[in-house]
């Protein structure tokens, strides 16, 4: 069965940085595009950042743009997000998400930005 495991949150302070990795697995992980999403407490979930297939092209939510980088290595169904000049109001659950036939989740891992 399709299994996202999100991890690499944490506590970092403002300015700091982190990377999210997404491990998949129980389908071909190279075959389908991935995003990363973030849902703040009392608010809706967004899509922060998506990714295609072959990593050719990448789209980015305006808020994280030059700060964020997507990439995944599909010989390792691996995604990743680099998060760097990481700001408060980056403090969210992240969650890693595909699309295979039906929509998949990831259990989300955590990321609080706080001096």
């Amino acid at each position: 069965q399709v299994q996202l495991v999100e991890s690499g949150g944490g506590l970092v302070q403002p300015g700091g940085s982190l990377r999210l990795s997404c491990a998949a697995s129980g389908f071909t992980f190279s075959w389908y595009r991935m995003r990363w999403y973030r849902q703040a407490q009392g608010k809706e979930r967004e899509l922060v950042a998506g990714i295609s297939s072959t990593g050719g092209y990448t789209n980015y939510a305006d808020s994280v743009k030059g700060r964020f980088t997507i990439s995944r290595d599909n010989a390792k169904n691996t995604g990743y997000l680099q998060m760097n000049n990481l700001k408060p109001e980056d403090t969210a659950v992240y969650y890693c998400n595909v699309e295979v036939g039906l929509s998949y989740w990831g259990q989300g891992t955590q990321v609080t930005v706080s001096s």
